[in-house]
């Protein structure tokens, strides 16, 4: 059975946790990220 009918895409709000303090560098580091401190002028460093 067809209602003919057009088809209509919703898209929804994106579920993002709510942060409320940033991230420390040990907090950042267990999750998996890469921690890059800016050093000079497009010279960043690894912690």
């Amino acid at each position: 059975m067809y209602c003919h009918n057009p088809v209509r895409k919703r898209v929804s709000a994106v579920n993002v946790p709510h942060i409320l303090a940033p991230l420390s560098v040990t907090d950042a580091k267990k999750a998996g990220f890469t921690v890059m401190e800016k050093r000079d002028t497009g010279v960043y460093e690894k912690l």
